[in-house]
């Protein structure tokens, strides 16, 4: 073909560069991609694995065997200084019709795509990821959360933390649903991080975020074992607790979890209908007690001591209010679960049946409908989320008093003196004591009944995120011969079943804390226990957890988006699809723009920062207590010492992703963009 042919714009970039006709370049130095040493990524990791033929875009037929290519996937773990980039390849012919008349063909290499075991289904779609999501985000922090923040700071403090840590969830996902409309991969969370601030720290972020729901699926066990204890007849029987509880209802969970993720899917948006329904059903009858609908002892007007506090946590209401920030925090976790669940979302169907794409839809724009799967979870699940607690938590505080000594209460600040002659009392949700107090006939029992529901619902789903968490870490990691033991070990876990569920990674992340509740046998289920104040701890150190990867989230958008402004000449010239946010020729092009950019990322980063170091300290300020220290920062601790480690492990520099140099950049960019292809 003629080199001076202009080429369709929707002609895809892979069949543009070949040793014949090298790729349209700036003439600018740094725009020439040296042949140099291979930079340590975690896309050398995944690369050859996650990378599938495209024998659907150009016709071809696929390799005669598949497998991960030898030596292709060393693991996240390998040293960075030995990254193997080989790839076991297979020539084929494309053909494509450039216009008039003219046909070029050229040979291209096709990267073998990975092991059957080693791929999971798409067959998620919108609602399922939104019922998913739901399903983690509004889980006992709605019911428990908001009665602790009412004792801790009184009526204003409620509203306050769940606007102010609401709005700072929306500026998060704002972030990362920018990056995720373009990215949907496999392990988003840690590549995102690992591609645009550090390779070690992107692993860091993977093993925390698998570690938070985790745990907390082991956490939720133990509180629903709490909430069986509303009824007498049931508190305290052992049987029962370590039979049904502790036993019967994770393995229930675990045999939901192993079904495919079609039919998976379908149990989440049931059950996800169904705890919304709940949440109505609450909030309409709490305004019904509100306006006397019931034989009520007491409604009284809480508003008039809006900044009361508990004087024996704090000496003053901002302290008391940096306290219930820190709370209100662990009731948005989960908001991020539409990355993880991204893996397996359903890939649109093609606008068109055939290959051929009309002068007005670009191969590109069919590449963005991948972005519309996940967009609005995404999007609205903080806003929705905020509605929920903000409105809940309202009710509330017009219900009950914040002095009422049934309210849950911090473990570590014993019982206030208006409560010591009560101190038996059983400790249930604030909704439950509204219901109790309405004297409505079984109202508590079924207010309670929600609760447990919400609970187990909530424990269902942190095990599906743990598991995929943890599938999608260790899926990149290369097994064979030859590989050192640990990293044959966690290769191990990244493969799947028949059905291609991850069985193994979920089954790990189910026993790895299973063992937790199965302590409360002995230490019983109150948090004054020791046992129940190790179990506040995991649960604590999981929302902690989560603001660690919401930080670093931020941070890795922050340095993409000065990233794609500085190069974005360059990106244009090359007409890399989806990364040009400022190119007005092509708007629709780039999937989602989030508002107010950069500023945003900044405000959530430092917002982030700001309860990490400053909210989460604040009950260390009227003296050192070990459990608020140890939920606060024992977490900490291990993520720094895990990146040091994986630092001095795999010989890595100690600085950030160079992303000054175009060429680098632009070859980064359609790595990821063959990621998501591939994972199609």
């Amino acid at each position: 073909m003629p080199e001076s042919h202009e080429l369709p714009e929707w002609f895809p970039d892979w069949a543009r560069e070949t040793p014949n006709r090298p790729r349209p370049q700036d003439q600018d130095e740094d725009l020439q991609i040296e042949e140099a040493a291979p930079q340590p990524s975690l896309l050398s990791a995944q690369a050859a694995s996650d990378r599938q033929p495209f024998q659907h875009d150009i016709g071809t037929s696929p390799p005669a065997s598949s497998g991960p290519a030898p030596g292709a996937a060393p693991g996240l773990l390998a040293p960075a200084s030995h990254t193997d980039h080989r790839s076991v390849s297979h020539e084929s012919t494309t053909s494509a019709d450039v216009g008039g008349g003219f046909k070029f063909e050229e040979p291209r290499h096709v990267v073998y795509v990975p092991d059957e075991d080693r791929l999971v289904k798409r067959k998620l779609r919108p609602l399922h990821i939104f019922m998913i999501t739901i399903n983690a985000t509004l889980g006992t922090g709605l019911y428990w959360r908001g009665g602790l923040i009412l004792e801790m700071g009184g009526p204003l403090a409620v509203l306050l933390s769940f606007m102010i840590v609401g709005i700072l969830a929306w500026s998060v996902m704002q972030c990362l649903t920018e990056m995720l409309c373009i990215w949907p991969i496999p392990g988003a969370l840690s590549v995102y991080v690992g591609e645009f601030v550090d390779v070690e720290l992107g692993i860091a972020v993977g093993v925390a975020y698998w570690f938070t729901y985790s745990v907390s699926f082991a956490a939720l066990i133990a509180t629903t074992a709490a909430l069986f204890d509303f009824w007498p007849s049931i508190r305290g029987n052992a049987n029962i607790d370590g039979a049904i509880v502790y036993f019967l209802i994770p393995a229930f969970l675990i045999a939901t979890n192993a079904f495919g993720i079609q039919i998976y899917g379908w149990f989440e948006v049931v059950t996800g209908t169904l705890k919304i329904a709940m949440l109505l059903t609450i909030v309409v009858t709490l305004i019904a007690i509100r306006i006397r609908a019931g034989d009520t002892s007491d409604n009284g007007n809480y508003w008039t001591a809006a900044t009361a506090f508990d004087t024996g946590a704090s000496k003053d209401w901002g302290t008391a209010l940096m306290m219930c920030l820190s709370i209100a925090t662990f009731a948005y976790v989960g908001v991020e679960i539409v990355a993880a669940s991204a893996l397996e979302a359903r890939w649109p169907k093609r606008r068109h049946a055939d290959d051929r794409v009309d002068s007005n839809i670009s191969r590109q724009s069919n590449d963005t409908l991948i972005g519309s799967t996940v967009k609005f979870s995404s999007i609205y699940i903080s806003i929705l989320a905020m509605i929920a607690y903000t409105l809940s938590g309202l009710l509330v505080t017009l219900d009950i008093d914040r002095a009422a000594c049934q309210l849950p209460r911090l473990s570590w600040a014993g019982v206030s003196p208006e409560c010591a002659a009560d101190a038996d009392a059983n400790t249930v949700s604030a909704f439950v004591i509204i219901a109790q107090n309405s004297l409505i006939p079984y109202l508590p029992e079924v207010f309670n009944v929600f609760l447990i529901f919400t609970a187990l619902t909530c424990a269902n789903t942190n095990l599906y995120v743990a598991s995929r968490a943890l599938f999608g870490l260790t899926s990149r990691l290369e097994g064979g011969p030859g590989q050192r033991p640990l990293l044959r070990f966690l290769a191990w876990f990244g493969r799947t079943n028949h059905r291609k569920v991850p069985m193994r990674a979920m089954i790990f992340s189910a026993l790895a804390f299973w063992w937790v509740p199965f302590l409360q046998l002995k230490g019983g289920t109150g948090s004054d226990t020791p046992i129940g104040m190790f179990i506040e701890v995991l649960a604590e150190m999981g929302s902690v957890g989560v603001l660690i990867v919401w930080a670093c989230e931020c941070l890795a958008f922050i340095r993409f988006y000065h990233c794609i402004k500085r190069h974005r000449i360059a990106i244009q010239a090359q007409k890399i699809s989806q990364v040009r946010r400022w190119d007005k020729d092509d708007w629709n092009d780039y999937p989602y723009r989030s508002h107010g950019q950069p500023f945003v990322a900044y405000f959530a980063l430092a917002g982030c920062i700001g309860i990490l170091v400053v909210a989460n300290s604040a009950a260390l300020w009227n003296g050192f207590y070990r459990i608020p220290f140890l939920s606060s920062y024992l977490i900490v601790f291990v993520f720094l010492g895990l990146w040091v480690l994986l630092k001095i492990f795999r010989g890595a520099k100690w600085s950030p992703v160079d992303l000054s140099k175009a060429g680098h950049v632009i070859k980064k960019l359609k790595d990821l963009h063959d990621i998501r292809q591939g994972a199609a």
